[in-house]
């Protein structure tokens, strides 16, 4: 299966994120409180690659953490899925506000209020994708609108195609 046709999953999206984004991501992961289950399925992928005992990682500051947890190129789904949703509360809050409110969709400080009971048109997506374009660099676009899309596709499925459409694919790597 060409990287094109590969199917878009959270740590697809992960491993597609520019270096510095996914530092953020990790340094978040890391801030989160309620993200302990993950954060130990990371402390065991960071063991596995520096060949460490699990207690010798939890030694490391966060920051060395975050640094080590950057760098690993494949991550569990459910930790991708975690950093890319720390990530975005903690970094992108003002597209997530933004885009929400155009597309109609109760938030608060752009964390969802109420799930849309179906989903919101194609149309009215495309249109709030292109008006994150004009504001927001379109690597951040597309990491938000996939990982919508991965994280509630009976809502947000219709994002995968528009984000296809009108973002560039990410550089392979």
């Amino acid at each position: 299966m060409s990287h094109s046709q590969e199917p878009v999953t959270f740590n697809r999206i992960w491993r597609e994120m520019a270096p510095d984004r996914r530092l953020l991501a990790a340094q978040a992961l890391w801030a989160d409180e309620d993200s302990g289950r993950q954060q130990a399925d990371a402390v065991q992928a960071i063991a596995r690659q520096l060949r460490f005992r699990p207690q010798s990682v939890l030694r490391l500051d966060p920051s060395k953490l975050a640094r080590h947890l950057a760098s690993l190129r494949t991550v569990s789904e459910s930790v991708a899925a975690r950093m890319l949703v720390v990530y975005h509360l903690a970094s992108q809050r003002p597209m997530l506000e933004a885009f929400l409110s155009s597309v109609g969709v109760a938030h608060t400080d752009g964390m969802i209020t109420e799930s849309p009971k179906q989903p919101p048109d194609p149309a009215r997506l495309r249109d709030a994708v292109a008006s994150l374009l004009a504001g927001f660099p379109a690597e951040d676009v597309r990491v938000y609108v996939q990982t919508l899309a991965v994280q509630d596709p009976d809502v947000w499925g219709a994002l995968g195609p528009i984000a296809t459409e009108l973002l560039p694919a990410a550089p392979q790597g």
